[in-house]
């Protein structure tokens, strides 16, 4: 099999864009460097005896410095797996063929890991029912994967059913996606709000804060996040019994828009204004 070395140049498409495909191994290395020669025909041996399932390249740290540096490479050979454009796993030193080979099989895709990689293509594909299908497949074997779940979780809002959404994403580890769904999935709820209705209610009792709480929410659920975080902020300010949601509700859509949206940015700074 042939070896890459590559560049800082390289190392974009031939590590980081291909690990999203097969897992990509890196091996730093440097001419000089006795347990690197050692390693080297060990890590040949193993992609080959793979036939494929990784890619194995390697960097010249000498060549490379500010790659190294990078990825924290402190002494060499040091060995990554990049998986998803990511570090998955690494190790330093030259170890014996029978460790690399433990060590290349906890960074290879799992079964669950291609039913994933099936339930995205079929997102992409727009085949939904088999999406869903896959993703709740592999729920059933890990209840908190957070992959499948965020990606059920988004076929869920997206068709309404966002009470079971909530309750899905409720089981997985706490991040970012997690939290922004979240936000959608209470933002979404509000779709089937009568729009007009709730303007009229606004028109005829501007003090009506329940109906101006209800009104940009069901606004929210339409992206049309301005007006709705105009409404959401009116009620913050009147005070009394609705301003607690309406305070919640902002802050989800800062969470669907993300902090740096420049509405995200302008109504955060009245919201902590209203409030304090």
């Amino acid at each position: 099999m042939v070896v890459k070395d590559i560049d800082q140049q390289a190392f974009g498409q031939d590590v980081l864009q291909r690990s999203h495909e097969v897992p990509v191994v890196v091996d730093f290395w440097a001419a000089w460097c006795n347990p690197c020669r050692v390693l080297g025909p060990t890590l040949e041996r193993v992609a080959a005896d793979h036939e494929g399932a990784f890619d194995l390249v390697k960097v010249d740290v000498d060549r490379n410095p500010a790659l190294a540096a990078q990825f924290g490479v402190q002494g060499i050979p040091t060995v990554l797996a990049f998986r998803d454009g990511r570090p998955a796993a690494r190790f330093t030193g030259a170890l014996p063929e029978a460790a690399v080979r433990q060590w290349v099989s906890q960074i290879l895709p799992t079964e669950i890991d291609g039913l994933v990689d099936r339930a995205r293509d079929a997102v992409l594909d727009g085949n939904e029912v088999e999406a869903e299908v896959l993703f709740r497949r592999v729920l059933e074997e890990v209840p908190d994967h957070a992959e499948a779940g965020t990606g059920l979780a988004a076929l869920l809002i997206a068709r309404g059913e966002t009470g079971e959404a909530l309750i899905l994403l409720g089981r997985l580890p706490r991040s970012g996606e997690v939290e922004r769904l979240e936000s959608a999935a209470r933002i979404a709820a509000a779709q089937g709000s009568d729009l007009h209705a709730l303007e009229d209610r606004v028109t005829a009792d501007p003090a009506d804060t329940r109906a101006r709480l209800e009104l940009g929410k069901a606004l929210a659920a339409r992206q049309e996040y301005e007006p709705a975080l105009d409404h959401l902020l009116a009620v913050v300010r009147a005070g009394g019994l609705h301003r607690e949601a309406a305070r919640a509700a902002m802050v989800d859509v800062f969470g669907l828009l993300g902090n740096g949206h420049p509405l995200t940015a302008l109504y955060r700074r009245a919201l902590a204004s209203a409030l304090y």
